[in-house]
């Protein structure tokens, strides 16, 4: 593999690194009162604001024509973005980074068969790209469902025994269980957004101006659903300094890097490589807790984690090797049109 080639998998890497690091602000944010709407559009505000320069001089002369129906598809994405931030936001106020992680694992799973039904992913049964790709998607949500329901025995360190109370148990099963619906909703309006995006990229092929009217719908909407619901003025203010400090994380790299980054893998590489690149998060959240935050290491977490590398290969062997076979068709093709030439130019 060349470095061309790599720079799209190093892209999903990073991706998924300031994915983890988005969670964290997430929480820090929400802990000192910040709520979930003024979180996404304060960060989503200020990722416009850095988006409308850099997009309209970057895109001059490939700029499409702002017309009335591509602001609606770009309003129709911003909708799966805005519920994808929303939920997920919510989900991660009461379940841990690494639960949060797990789940999102089912992104994958999701747009691989929403790919397949807009015609987006090639599927021949008999075809070993198809078989691996779709065994690796299920050993892939396997992985995640490991890490989630199977816990095991701690691993290098043991867990302190503290003596909590059985309504606390209970209002952590409940949040597990209602942080797992909301994350399986942002885990659709995930898979929507990717396959919008790509259907999105025929029509206007300028990256960082779909990002830019994303960015700006979301900041817009959420900010209506906070004045709805929230109704707490303080909840806007950026003090305490963490907040402060969320919101530009959030908003230079969480939002307008990510989200670029994002898309411009999508565009090289279509919308199952990216999401395909989810299970990852899991791993490094769960480096990050152990190594940073005190976390505890299970036997589930490790088991699960070797699961989802191994359903990550063999996705991407599948389309690796889909990739190969679509090169050696267009290689032959061309060899067979540069033989008939001269026999033509005879005539």
């Amino acid at each position: 593999m060349g470095m061309k080639d790599a720079v799209p998998y190093l892209g999903m890497v990073g991706v998924q690194f300031i994915q983890v690091g988005l969670i964290v602000a997430i929480k820090e944010a929400t802990s000192s009162g910040m709520t979930k709407f003024t979180f996404v559009s304060y960060y989503n505000a200020l990722s416009s604001l850095i988006l409308l320069p850099t997009s309209f001089l970057i895109h001059r002369s490939t700029r499409p024509p702002i017309t009335f129906s591509l602001l609606c598809k770009f309003f129709l994405l911003a909708v799966f973005g805005c519920i994808a931030n929303v939920t997920g936001n919510a989900a991660i106020e009461i379940t841990p980074a690494s639960f949060t992680s797990a789940i999102l694992n089912l992104v994958p799973g999701f747009t691989f068969i929403l790919a397949v039904i807009f015609r987006m992913e090639v599927v021949h049964y008999r075809s070993s790209s198809t078989q691996a790709k779709s065994i690796g998607t299920l050993v892939l949500i396997v992985g995640a469902l490991v890490v989630t329901l199977y816990k095991g025995p701690s691993l290098l360190t043991k867990p302190s025994h503290r003596n909590i109370s059985q309504r606390f148990r209970i209002q952590q099963e409940t949040n597990l269980i209602t942080g797992g619906v909301l994350l399986v909703i942002d885990c659709l309006a995930s898979s929507a957004f990717t396959i919008a995006q790509a259907l999105l990229l025929k029509e206007c092929n300028a990256e960082l101006i779909i990002v830019f009217f994303y960015c700006f719908f979301v900041a817009i909407m959420c900010a209506i659903l906070s004045l709805v619901f929230d109704r707490d003025l303080a909840a806007w203010s950026l003090r305490p300094p963490v907040r402060m400090l969320a919101v530009l994380y959030a908003g230079f790299i969480g939002s307008a890097a990510q989200v670029s980054i994002g898309i411009w893998c999508l565009k090289k590489r279509g919308p199952l490589f990216v999401a395909v690149f989810h299970p990852l998060g899991i791993i490094i959240s769960a480096a990050v807790g152990i190594l940073f935050l005190g976390d505890i290491m299970y036997l589930g977490s490790l088991v699960g984690s070797i699961i989802i590398v191994a359903g990550f290969y063999s996705v991407m062997w599948g389309k690796a090797n889909e990739r190969k076979v679509f090169e050696d068709e267009v290689s032959s093709l061309d060899e067979s049109t540069s033989e008939e030439a001269p026999l033509l130019q005879k005539h």
